[in-house]
């Protein structure tokens, strides 16, 4: 094998490896076991989310597939409706052509042609990543299995009740021009003003102060066009007189009621509040209990441009005659119509007072733009009845959420559930399986032929399908099932059906998983997966999430190949609009990145994903952990050497013949059976934390770092029998061997690496090392014994180390040392591994203080009960240590006096930052702790 590890050297060869052998297909006997890839949107690159939740997902699969279970990993994209029409109308806008030049058909082969073009962005990723997805049924949300699944789903919805046709308020997003659910809509914490506007009082009514006017307040003046009524409380004694009398609507001339609902808060302004039910959600309520009309003031027949596109669907305002809306404000932007009506009241002398006020903006979470509620005609899902089943389902624990807490976040929304309103007023996407005929009548089927016979409707009677297209989470609800074949009872389907396990982020359990399993429950009977697996959010060093915006983001490849400094800046501040933000990314990324990023390969960064991986908690992610990881790949490597050049082409057992195995062998063995198990069971419990946490430290420090230094006496005696070499070379391949196994779902390419290299030595057989079984701990290999007697040696080694790590002893200097209160079991295993330590520990002689011996003055350590003891006489220049140690010990009594005095200075404490004070704090303990060891060890050698 090569000196040292080179990850590129090895990746990409045995992932096409892998791939031309199609190992990653379903196979084995066992029990099928299967996992969705939750499609990413076909729009973009993989992020670091989507790194860390393939690196869990393809543990989960490995590690079931070498237990035996029929695995199926299935990879897919999404089409990402309003995403992906963004960027398709983005790139026609550079060359100054819009959709609505091209229309509809025409504008959907520039989006496929854009998807055939960018598509493989992702799969390249994907691959990159190590993930043994089964590309052979890699599916994609528009291709024609799943437009037809999303047509049969829409139909069965529509016959059993379940999906209808509304005119209801909707979140608007004008920028998209389309409906969007609430889901998709983010309220921002911003700083506005309320508007507090005088309403006449009609009928020369009077308030109680007596005024011909009431005063309402409003964060949206321009709404006040809609207004229906005014709304007081019912037990408000301000206004009992002038329920049921009327206010005249300034600017409109309409005349609107005051009406009583205790939807009003008597405390807040003059408890009086504009209803404007077409534009508010709130009021749309209210104006339903008082049957009040619904008047749109954005209204998308109003008026068309030349090129025929709708002018308002952008928020501007319309001049409907049958509302007396005022044509002044007609085609006017929402925010320049509400100066101009702010103004107009001001001239009228009806603008009371403007207060600054605090409020949350709603803003669509793709476009950014403050979001209207407006009234139109959309398709809804009816989704209480499907939230029953889907409740039911996890509460009886037939799908059970890990970790457990996240069941209350899906219980607390479900029981709560608002209809799924599912149109969306884009081209792409699934257009809806619905057709109107001229008297506006509508007729929902699979395909046109199907309409008209099973609604006798004659071929020549035109009909034209609806214009929307689903929701995206449409057909993202169907991936389990739809994916198999569905609605054909396909073999796959029968047999990968429910799916195993779901592995997602908190942030879309409402999106997505909540979804799946209301559709898949009610159409297929079936639950989608056994197993919801949430994670957290991966963010930045610091604990902020990442984003374009904070210039934080990190592209999981960048870590896998490097990149540099310069193409580092390039990706974080191209795009970017504003010169200011790009000079501070720019910098905190120099400061962070001052050398780029170093290359550090996949298995490493796989292997830091898993550590990170504590059950539903944000990551926090450290290159500093990536490195630590790639220390490890360099480690096992390294390792792997060792085991070669004292195994290839030796005896290893792996013919048969007589093996004796040492008590080093009897201990590895023993602890690898405890390794074994432990990763075993966090990965049953997915704590991939804890499972990679164990298979670590066994690694690396029983493995490499103690196994591999205890036998090299063994190995390298003349004196030794033949049984026992062998022995010792079997258990050394052997337990390499299952450490690659072990290894191999967290750090795939590595372990394949190594284990075709070793696997002959080993006695093993077979292709790849993926396909190979799982490591199971045989119980009756716990060896206690040699446990104890190996942990004995080891902390004997440690307390020799430490001394002389103590008194700058060099390890070519050979000590003696001297065993006191030493028990009949210590006597016993210095006799059994005096040879041992006398090599390992360079030690002179060691000996048991003989009963009533007074102890030489020496450095001790503690062993149990048991002292270790190295006489100091004549191993030291007493005076040169003496004065070394007065001149270490004056320095950092300065360093104490320095800091303690910084401490003490009021005006910085009460100053300095709360981090700035810990460091400060933890430099004195530390400085005040050496200083007292150094004084003790001063003291020690000064005796002598």
């Amino acid at each position: 094998m090569d000196k040292t590890y080179q990850p590129h050297d090895i990746e990409s060869r045995w992932y096409a490896e892998w791939e031309s052998k199609n190992y990653f297909a379903p196979q084995g006997s066992g029990e099928p076991y299967t996992i969705m890839i939750p499609p990413p949107n076909v729009t973009g690159s993989l992020h670091m989310g989507h790194g860390f939740n393939n690196a869990i997902m393809d543990a989960l699969i490995r590690f079931r597939r070498m237990q035996g279970r029929n695995t199926l990993w299935q990879p897919g994209t999404d089409h990402a409706g309003i995403a992906t029409q963004m960027v398709v109308e983005r790139q026609l806008g550079a060359q100054g052509v819009s959709r609505h030049d091209l229309g509809r058909d025409k504008f959907l082969e520039k989006v496929w042609e854009w998807k055939e073009q960018s598509g493989g962005t992702i799969t390249r990723q994907i691959r990159r990543l190590g993930s043994s997805v089964d590309w052979s049924r890699e599916r994609f949300t528009m291709d024609d299995g799943l437009s037809e699944a999303v047509k049969e789903a829409f139909v069965r919805l529509h016959e059993d009740g379940l999906i209808y046709r509304g005119k209801r308020l909707v979140n608007w997003d004008t920028k998209l021009h389309t409906a969007i659910s609430d889901l998709e809509v983010e309220n921002h914490d911003e700083k506005g003003h309320l508007w507090n506007l005088r309403y006449p009082l009609a009928d020369g009514a009077k308030t109680a102060e007596g005024l011909d006017y009431l005063v309402v307040a409003t964060t949206r003046p321009e709404t006040m066009l809609g207004d229906a009524a005014v709304a007081v409380h019912p037990e408000d004694e301000r206004y009992q007189a002038l329920i049921g009398r009327h206010v005249l609507l300034p600017l409109v001339g309409r005349l609107i009621p005051i009406v009583a609902d205790d939807y009003v808060d008597r405390e807040f302004g003059t408890g009086c509040v504009k209803i404007t039910p077409a534009h508010d959600f709130n009021d749309y309520e209210v104006g339903k209990r008082h049957h009040l009309p619904l008047i749109n003031i954005f209204d998308k027949n109003a008026a068309v441009l030349e090129k025929a596109q709708v002018f308002n669907l952008d928020g501007s305002l319309n001049d409907r005659v049958d509302a007396n809306l005022p044509s002044a404000y007609a085609h006017m932007d929402r925010f320049a119509a509400r100066k101009a009506i702010v103004a107009d009241f001001d001239g009228m002398g009806l603008l009371e007072s403007i207060d600054d006020h605090a409020l949350k903006v709603p803003k669509g979470d793709r476009s950014g733009t403050v979001i209207e509620p407006w009234l139109t005609d959309q398709w809804y899902v009816s989704t209480k009845p499907l939230a029953e089943k889907a409740i039911a389902v996890v509460e009886s624990g037939e799908i059970q959420f890990v970790p457990k807490q996240y069941e209350n976040m899906y219980f607390s929304w479900m029981r709560d559930i608002q209809d799924w309103c599912i149109s969306r007023q884009l081209w792409w996407g699934h257009r809806i399986p619905a057709w109107y005929d001229e008297a506006g009548n509508v007729y929902v089927g699979r395909d046109e032929a199907e309409v008209r016979g099973k609604y006798n409707i004659r071929n020549d009677e035109p009909l034209r399908q609806d214009e929307d297209v689903l929701d995206t989470w449409f057909s993202s609800g169907l991936w389990t099932f739809s994916t198999l074949g569905w609605p054909e009872q396909t073999d796959f389907l029968k047999t990968f059906h429910p799916t195993d396990v779901l592995v997602t982020g908190f942030d879309i359990i409402f999106f997505w998983v909540a979804r799946m399993i209301m559709m898949s429950t009610h159409l297929t009977g079936q639950i989608p997966f056994k197993t919801v697996y949430v994670h957290g959010l991966v963010r930045d060093g610091q604990g902020q999430k990442m984003s374009k915006s904070k210039g934080n983001v990190l592209d999981p490849l960048d870590i896998v190949d490097g990149i540099t400094l310069d193409e580092l800046l390039e990706k974080r501040t191209s795009g970017m609009m504003q010169p200011k933000l790009a000079e501070k990314i720019a910098k905190q990324t120099r400061a962070e990145f001052a050398d780029g990023i170093a290359s550090y390969g996949t298995d490493a960064l796989r292997f830091t994903f898993c550590s990170l991986a504590s059950t539903g908690r944000d990551i926090k992610f450290d290159m500093g952990r990536v490195e630590g990881y790639r220390n490890f790949c360099n480690k096992l490597w390294n390792a792997t050497n060792f085991v070669l050049e004292n195994t290839d082409g030796k005896d290893c057992g792996q013919h048969g013949g007589d093996s004796e195995l040492s008590p080093v062998d009897r201990w590895i063995i023993s602890a690898l059976q405890r390794a074994e198990q432990e990763v075993t069971r966090q990965l049953d419990a997915f704590r991939f934390d804890l499972a990679a946490q164990a298979l670590y430290e066994f690694v690396w420090d029983e493995y490499c770092a103690w196994y591999l230094e205890l036998v090299k006496p063994l190995l390298w005696d003349e004196t030794a029998s033949a049984e026992r070499q062998r022995g010792t070379r079997r258990t050394l391949v052997r337990v390499l061997e299952a450490i690659l196994r072990l290894a191999h779902p967290f750090m795939p390419f590595i372990t394949e690496e190594i284990w075709q290299r070793i696997k002959g030595l080993a006695g093993k057989e077979g292709a790849t090392i993926m396909l190979q079984p799982w490591p199971q701990a045989d119980l009756e290999r716990i060896d206690g014994e040699a446990e104890d007697d190996i942990a004995w040696v080891k902390e004997v080694m440690l307390g020799v180390r430490q001394i002389r790590g103590e008194m700058k002893l060099s390890m070519a200097k050979r000590i003696d040392v001297v065993l006191a209160n030493a028990s009949s079991s210590d006597q016993r295993r210095l006799a059994d591994f005096e040879p041992l330590l006398a090599k390992l520990a360079k030690l002179e002689s060691v000996r048991v203080l003989a009963a009533g011996e007074e102890a030489p003055l020496a450095a001790t350590a503690l062993v149990g009960d048991m002292q270790v003891l190295v006489p100091m006489a004549g191993l030291i220049d007493k005076d040169a240590e003496l004065a070394r140690l007065d001149k270490e010990i004056q320095r950092l009594q300065g360093e104490v006096a320095r800091v303690g005095g910084k401490l003490a200075n009021e005006g910085f404490v009460a100053k300095a930052p709360a981090e700035v004070l810990d460091k400060e704090r933890a430099k004195l303990a530390e400085a005040e702790q050496a200083v007292s060891q150094l004084a003790e060890q001063r003291a020690r050698i000064a005796a002598l």
